[in-house]
């Protein structure tokens, strides 16, 4: 029989020192920012019923998520996502209150993606949901304040704007069944389009699939404006690419020169769970987005409370590894100093080092029987200063 007592399940790995100090950086960084912007700390349960993942649309498919059942048999799972919990605190504790809502989170999702490898099932997520606002300027203090977080770490970043709503009118039009729509939209989503092409070749020739097939690569400036409206001559696209454009130039000045802003039309992630804005920021040095979000309008009201709704998570681990990666591991701070008790002087010995932690410092208590084993401990910590509490309770300090 195989043990699985000395590793770790797959897509999870333990943090030690150094790793820890730069996760607690990220989040309290991000905390700082978010709530500096009025946004209200929430904590959801890291257990939640099936239910609330299980709704009119299946934003989450059950393979993906980690189940288990309760002492009466329910079935419950690990919380793979933050924003439908907070919709479900927002339609039924938040309900009455106050709109906009402003909240914040720091929690760790679960799900696992079986074909990955090198996954991740154990996410950090820290970010924000805006709920009770519609109005354009509610999508731009998003985009600003994950331009702002993703600054704070002192790299170059990126920021990807999308409109899930021409996805939307355009396949919409296609009479094929909501299983070749899913097919279509992760092959937009991942770029692959070979198999795009060849699908919407199976489906005939016209504007709509000819549209479709351009999808994915309309991704750059200005310019993609320009080619989308030549692409799609239709008046409800052409109102909702006027919409992103606005959008897209008022980024572009909220985040200067320190950041690139770009427009990609094939940001067509989660189709039922997003209904207009979609969000990605990218750090230089990291391929994949530590960022995602977008408005989501329809989703608290399948929880029975319609108001809309606009927020994104950042991916803490995400960002973990380009710090990791560019080097920028931060060493354990050392103890200022080393108390070491001599026999029968232990009860002096802590006393005397809460003294000096009153006073800010890092102290530690020498837990070895001789003097000669701290002052070697000391010696391979790099603690510079040594404290010898003796009979008499007089301090000895030894460099």
């Amino acid at each position: 029989m195989r043990n699985y007592d000395l590793i770790t399940p797959e897509g999870t790995k333990d943090l030690l020192f150094g790793e820890c100090i730069i996760r607690r950086n990220i989040e309290q960084t991000l905390l700082r920012i978010f709530k500096s912007r009025g946004y209200s700390e929430m904590i959801t349960p890291g257990l939640e019923f099936f239910d609330v993942f299980n709704l009119n649309s299946p934003y989450f498919p059950q393979e993906n998520l980690y189940k288990l059942t309760d002492s009466k048999g329910r079935l419950l799972v690990m919380r793979p996502d933050s924003t439908m919990p907070i919709a479900r605190v927002a339609a039924t504790r938040l309900r009455d209150a106050m709109l906009p809502l402003k909240l914040c989170y720091n929690q760790t999702v679960y799900r696992t993606e079986p074909a990955l490898k090198g996954r991740s099932d154990e996410i950090v997520q820290t970010g924000i949901e805006l709920i009770g606002s519609e109005l354009k300027i509610a999508d731009l203090e998003v985009i600003s304040t994950a331009a702002e977080a993703l600054r704070s770490f002192g790299m170059e970043f990126s920021i990807e704007l999308g409109h899930i709503g021409i996805f939307k009118e355009l396949v919409g039009r296609l009479d094929v069944s909501d299983h070749v729509k899913e097919k279509i939209r992760r092959n937009i989503e991942t770029k692959n389009f070979p198999a795009l092409n060849d699908l919407l070749d199976s489906l005939g020739n016209s504007p709509v699939t000819a549209a479709l097939k351009k999808l994915p690569a309309l991704f750059g400036g200005e310019e993609v404006f320009e080619k989308a409206e030549e692409l799609m001559p239709d008046e409800n696209i052409k109102r909702i690419l006027g919409e992103l454009r606005e959008i897209y130039h008022d980024s572009c000045e909220i985040c200067g020169r320190e950041g690139t802003i770009t427009v990609d039309l094939g940001l067509v992630n989660k189709t039922d769970y997003y209904t207009g804005l979609i969000i990605k920021g990218y750090l230089q040095g990291h391929g994949e987005e530590v960022i995602s979000g977008g408005r989501y309008d329809k989703l608290i009201s399948e929880f029975g409370y319609d108001v809309p709704a606009v927020g994104f998570a950042m991916n803490v681990n995400g960002v973990a590894k380009v710090i990791e990666k560019n080097g920028i591991l931060p060493a354990v701070p050392a103890p200022d100093m080393l108390v070491y008790a001599a026999e029968g002087c232990e009860v002096a010995a802590l006393k005397k080092s809460q003294e000096y932690r009153e006073q800010g410092m890092i102290v530690e208590n020498a837990l070895f029987e001789d003097l000669e084993s701290a002052r070697a401990y000391a010696i391979e910590r790099k603690i510079a200063r040594v404290v010898v509490i003796d009979e008499e309770l007089c301090g000895e300090e030894e460099e």
